[in-house]
């Protein structure tokens, strides 16, 4: 498949405006323009595309939602807080093709009739920042953002506002609630940021790489979007590869290509020729799979009937090496370190588990430790403000399905994990 998202970004210079125009930039811009508002979202809804944030629901849709509130103003917020382990499919657009996020972002911002719009960006990405601010800055000056957009009379404000490293910010209402100067903490829901998100108004939320496909559906135009990849979730998707394979990276490859043909074909391979022994497909809240288990499509459809789910698209890959019970203890540190604080479940029942898994992994874990793990990890699921409990107890019941030798192991043989 010819690149789309990261065409171009072999060129040294791709950040800069003029080389992205160059490119064909900005074309979909001018098209939009001539648009009606609503023909642009009605045109999103039949490419099929599909939020790359990791639930997967449909953009236009979530679009048409928006528009249809009738308080404004309304605002448009991108999610480029990317910290799910694993994934760092969005900096290459961030930091090499800023410019395709920001006339994405233009045109989603028509679309909705949307004054202004923020780039919430991860507070580890800071070379992104510079970028980021300078390509907008660009666009400022060659019309295609202010106060009349390419003499059209349309208005569009963009700019970056920086987190602060917290992983909880990546859900859209904790990232509402930290752009509007509070702690960082979901929200209940409902109501959905569609009637009422930033400053009480409709609000749409997409990711980085969401945004950044909105030029090409107006490109080609959806029919013919529609018939890259899965016919369920089409497009392009980048996948970002990591851990033991011979080519880790980020991969643009039709939605719906197999694990196995990501690894195998794309990647090269696992590292030194070792049997493959897991994969975790959607970044460390997506549930793991045992090896026999890679002739999967990579898509929000298909993924959950093979047991995992596609997430961000963050492949994270093991060789037979390694020990995956203290992978689980990793993880399950990682959320609890991230965890907000606000719900009782996650807060202490995340805390619980860990403690139960250093126990196995420390060779001094009981008989019952592995069915007490289970038990405490149901209380956690379902039973939280947002995702992150629930991606916590999904870890650690899947690593369990898939691997319970392990972790009888440890037990049995009071095996202690080195560090």
């Amino acid at each position: 498949m010819e690149k789309y998202l990261l065409r171009n970004i072999e060129n040294p210079n791709s950040a800069d405006i003029n080389e992205y125009v160059k490119a064909g930039g900005y074309k979909a811009l001018a098209k939009a323009m001539d648009m009606k508002p609503a023909d642009i979202i009605e045109q999103v809804k039949k490419s099929g595309l599909r939020g790359r944030g990791g639930a997967g629901f449909p953009t236009g849709m979530k679009w048409a939602f928006a528009a249809a509130d009738p308080k404004m103003p309304k605002y448009l917020l991108c999610n480029a807080d990317e910290g799910e382990p694993g994934t760092f499919k969005d900096r290459p657009l961030l930091e090499k093709n800023p410019h395709l996020l920001i006339e994405g972002m233009i045109i989603s911002g028509h679309a909705l009739r949307a004054k202004y719009g923020y780039i919430y960006l991860r507070g580890e990405y800071p070379q992104a920042k510079d970028i980021l601010e300078a390509a907008i800055k660009q666009a400022y000056e060659k019309k295609f953002l202010g106060d009349n957009i390419l003499g059209r009379g349309v208005k569009f404000d963009l700019c970056v506002h920086q987190g602060a490293g917290a992983y909880i910010c990546g859900e859209e209402t904790a990232l509402i609630e930290s752009l509007e100067g509070r702690r960082g903490q979901p929200r209940i829901k409902p109501p959905f940021p569609v009637n009422e998100g930033f400053l009480a108004k409709p609000t749409v939320v997409n990711n980085v790489e969401t945004f950044s496909n909105v030029p090409y559906v107006l490109e080609i135009g959806p029919e013919e979007y529609s018939k890259i990849g899965s016919s369920d979730c089409p497009g392009p998707k980048l996948f970002s590869v990591s851990g033991h394979v011979k080519k880790p990276g980020v991969y643009e490859l039709p939605m719906g290509t197999t694990l196995r043909d990501i690894i195998y074909t794309h990647c090269g391979g696992v590292t030194g020729d070792k049997k493959l022994k897991a994969v975790i497909p959607g970044g460390i809240s997506t549930p793991v799979l045992p090896a026999d288990k890679l002739d999967c499509p990579m898509d929000f459809v298909n993924m959950p009937k093979h047991g995992s789910m596609l997430g961000s698209g963050a492949v994270m890959v093991f060789d037979e090496t390694v020990d995956l019970p203290k992978v689980c203890l990793r993880a399950i540190k990682f959320f609890e370190h991230e965890s907000c604080g606000k719900c009782t479940p996650c807060r202490e029942g995340i805390g619980w588990m860990r403690s139960i898994l250093g126990r196995i992994c420390g060779g001094t874990g009981n008989a019952g430790d592995i069915d007490l793990l289970l038990e405490v990890s149901k209380n956690v699921m379902g039973k939280t403000f947002c995702p992150l409990g629930d991606g916590a107890a999904t870890v650690v019941q899947n690593f369990i399905k898939n691997f319970r030798n392990e972790f009888e192991a440890h037990i049995n043989n009071k095996v202690r994990a080195e560090r």
